[in-house]
């Protein structure tokens, strides 16, 4: 498997030690730049559309994660098909979501890997999460920055890593932890 050297490394930099603006934009990195944020903005409608085959054709076998900000934990090297699994367990039944991301910013590290920063807004709803028993608000969001690793393989460019890190959150923890109805 083609691993990106910047993966661990660069998912680990906040975002306040990585570089605000990323690489100016080349006619030589046009492509690949569009590319990048169609792949990014793709995996964000696969899951919001609950089209799991679709979004796991987005990454590379094995992926680094970091959603620590939101779920505690370790950062780790997991089987995309695992994160993939963990996602539509979680949105599956009643429960509904729309992921909106914008101001990408993309730096490369040679012609095969990249790493792409930018701000993100995901919103959860789930009816039963009005019930007065269930915290009586039917939906959680939260603010934060995405950082995706991206590797350039034989099917063209996957992303190798993520990591979200969550700036602001609110509404009902119930929506945000329990798995569809």
């Amino acid at each position: 498997m083609i691993r990106s050297t910047l993966t661990a490394a660069s998912l680990l930099a906040t975002p306040a030690s990585a570089d605000i603006a990323g690489d100016p934009v080349t006619a030589e990195t046009l492509l690949d730049r569009a590319e990048m944020i169609r792949i990014a903005d793709a995996i964000d409608a696969a899951v919001d559309a609950q089209d799991w085959l679709a979004a796991r054709a987005l990454f590379t076998d094995e992926i680094y994660v970091d959603f620590t900000s939101l779920v505690g934990g370790e950062p780790a090297t997991i089987p995309a098909d695992g994160l993939i699994a963990g996602w539509s367990a979680n949105l599956t039944g009643e429960k509904s979501s729309f992921h909106l991301r914008g101001n990408h910013r993309i730096t490369f590290d040679g012609p095969d890997a990249a790493l792409m920063q930018s701000h993100g807004y995901a919103w959860n709803q789930m009816p039963s999460g009005a019930l007065e028993e269930n915290g009586s608000n039917p939906i959680w969001e939260v603010w934060g920055t995405y950082t995706h690793s991206f590797t350039r393989t034989s099917e063209g460019w996957l992303v190798s890593g993520m990591s979200f890190t969550a700036t602001a959150e609110r509404g009902n923890d119930y929506v945000r932890n329990t798995p569809g109805s």
